[in-house]
């Protein structure tokens, strides 16, 4: 008998083993049935538009490996989707599982098109960003049907989780107002919709219009990310009454897109000191009932342009090991221009190095298997190993080959006082000699 569900929760909740539920198990190596009442539960989400053939699926959540987003995109000031499509690529060859298209300017359906054509990775969007070019009218003229026109359009594209910024209704504006920020709203979907409640009197559309969101993301399984408008900016911004009370609103919400079989991920902080992450990541867990969540960063410090891919992935390894399911990378571009694709390459690696840290720290089965296979590559010297076994081979070999030690078995740091290699003699019954040899 053929059985019909509209997502992947309703698959779960039926009982029926989808496609991209044996993908993710395998990839994950935990059993179909656990991973069925995990997503189910609302605890891990697959992304996975009904209309993204070229898909390779992935599950975010709970006792699952973190995954990393990287964004990309052009601005009214970098306009060639060559180098984005380019950055895609450096994206795909170090591992990325998400990819947010973020394009701001012009009609970027062409490009988002031609990215879900070719990317086995999760795509996402924020439609806010997109509804004055696609609509091609001022933020003022807007209205709140425009703005689920702008949601249906990408949905039909095959958009795979979008972030929709519902919780940043009247109740939370008013609890940011009290706060008096320093940074004020950081988040540029939360300022353009508080600039839109503001100037038009009308409560968040998203909001309001939040049981016809879902039905649009529901028809073609697309994932709502519950986005954090209210994310702190800078460290003095934290976990303040604007933060925690769209929190609370966002817990709302995941309930209430369960019910209609939408999957959920919920965004988080942004800007925040290194001794209150931990404490966030249980408040939101316990706020959003479990739900994935998706963080940017948290970066740790606000001083440290063009290394902010730096303090971005210790927040997110601290995040990630405390509940954070979903790092969102930061690049060393951050707060100072489009990234480059060299930027994009680095902020990969460090968001990749924060995941896989934190797996590691989490206990999750086989997150150390290959940190003992470099161990053991290292303590028999065997290089080729050791690049095999290397986030980043390519770079390793070139740091090694670029200064090439004089002894063939160590490196130009240590030569023949190389701690491994003498280890590795003495245990063998053979003399240490330096100045003979």
């Amino acid at each position: 008998m053929k059985h019909s569900y509209s997502t992947q929760m309703e698959a779960a909740k039926l009982g029926i083993t989808t496609s991209q539920m044996i993908t993710v198990a395998n990839k994950e190596n935990i059993e179909t049935e656990k991973l069925k009442s995990l997503v189910a539960s609302g605890q891990v989400a697959i992304p996975a538009n009904i209309k993204h053939a070229s898909l390779s699926a992935e599950g975010i959540g709970g006792g699952l490996r973190t995954k990393i987003n990287v964004n990309l995109g052009i601005s009214g000031d970098a306009k060639d989707y060559d180098v984005e499509m380019q950055k895609v690529e450096t994206a795909l060859k170090y591992g990325a599982e998400a990819i947010m298209d973020l394009s701001n300017y012009g009609k970027t359906n062409t490009f988002r098109r031609a990215l879900i054509a070719r990317s086995p990775a999760m795509i996402g969007t924020v439609p806010m960003y997109d509804a004055i070019g696609y609509l091609e009218k001022d933020l003022s003229e807007i209205t709140a049907k425009d703005f689920l026109r702008v949601i249906r359009a990408h949905a039909e594209e095959g958009v795979d989780f979008m972030t929709v910024h519902a919780g940043i209704n009247r109740r939370a504006v008013e609890a940011f107002k009290r706060a008096g920020r320093k940074m004020n709203i950081v988040s540029r979907g939360g300022s353009l919709l508080f600039a839109w409640m503001e100037m038009t009197g009308n409560e968040n559309p998203f909001f309001e219009y939040y049981d016809e969101v879902l039905e649009i993301l529901c028809r073609y399984d697309v994932t709502i990310s519950l986005g954090d408008a209210l994310r702190p900016g800078c460290l003095a911004d934290s976990s303040d009454a604007g933060q925690i009370s769209e929190l609370i609103e966002l817990g709302n919400l995941t309930k209430r897109a369960w019910e209609k079989n939408v999957q959920v991920m919920v965004e988080g902080p942004g800007h925040m000191a290194l001794n209150e992450i931990a404490a966030n990541m249980i408040l939101q867990k316990k706020l959003c009932h479990n739900a994935p969540f998706y963080v940017l960063g948290p970066l740790v410090t606000d001083i440290a342009p063009g290394y902010d891919h730096i303090t971005s992935a210790i927040g997110g390894a601290i995040a990630a090991t405390y509940g954070a399911d979903f790092l969102c990378y930061v690049t060393p571009a951050e707060h100072l221009r489009l990234p480059d694709l060299n930027d994009v390459k680095d902020g990969v690696i460090a968001s990749k190095i924060a995941a896989h840290a934190a797996d590691i720290a989490k206990g999750l089965s086989g997150a150390r298997d290959i940190d003992d296979r470099m161990a053991d590559a290292r303590r028999k010297l065997d290089w080729d190993k050791m690049f095999d076994c290397a986030i980043d081979p390519d770079k390793a070999r070139a740091y090694y080959e670029s200064l090439p030690p004089s002894e063939k078995h160590t490196c130009s740091m240590c030569g023949k006082m190389c701690a491994v290699r003498t280890m590795n003699k003495i245990l063998d019954n053979e003399r240490i000699c330096f100045l003979d040899e």
